[in-house]
């Protein structure tokens, strides 16, 4: 069917969100503008991000029950410094993904800044800020979920999120 996923993978991700509203943000006021943190699982459907739908990623990141966030959202001042966490995937158990926020490619207030140059936000906006290396899609040979598998996403001190792909 049209709909039908066949490379479903997982990517770890730090998510952050707006707590005010705000257009051309200068990066040294970006963190202000930042509610709190969380766990992201950005599931990507591979086979729609790169086979089909001429290579637009978009996609792939936007069927329904993707992108689970949680366990809860942490308060940027309960967070002492979101650019040195501990991330880490498990899918089934087995460590998938393991890496430190402090090597994002492009830091929070970067992130902000830039996307406020088009965007306005507003309080309750998600970003999610990349995943590190471990993603399923560039193993070798590739390696993608399938049903039952069970995913765990962590990040120190803002929890671990589990899903199970049904």
């Amino acid at each position: 069917s049209f709909l039908f996923l066949k490379e479903v993978d997982w990517e770890v991700e730090l998510a952050f969100v707006i707590g005010r509203r705000g257009k051309c943000i200068k990066e040294e006021d970006a963190l202000s503008y930042v509610a709190g943190f969380t766990v992201a699982n950005d599931v990507s459907a591979r086979d729609w991000q790169m086979k089909r739908n001429g290579q637009q990623w978009l996609l792939s990141k936007t069927f329904d029950s993707f992108c689970p966030l949680g366990p809860a959202l942490v308060t940027a001042d309960a967070v002492k410094d979101p650019h040195n966490l501990g991330i880490r995937c498990l899918v089934n158990g087995d460590t998938v993904q393991s890496s430190n926020t402090s090597q994002m490619i492009f830091k929070i207030a970067a992130l902000i800044a830039w996307v406020s140059k088009f965007v306005t936000l507003t309080p309750g906006d998600v970003f999610l800020t990349g995943t590190p290396p471990g993603v399923g899609v560039f193993r070798s040979p590739p390696v993608f979920l399938k049903k039952g598998d069970v995913v765990e996403c962590q990040i120190d001190q803002l929890g671990s999120i589990i899903n199970k792909v049904i």
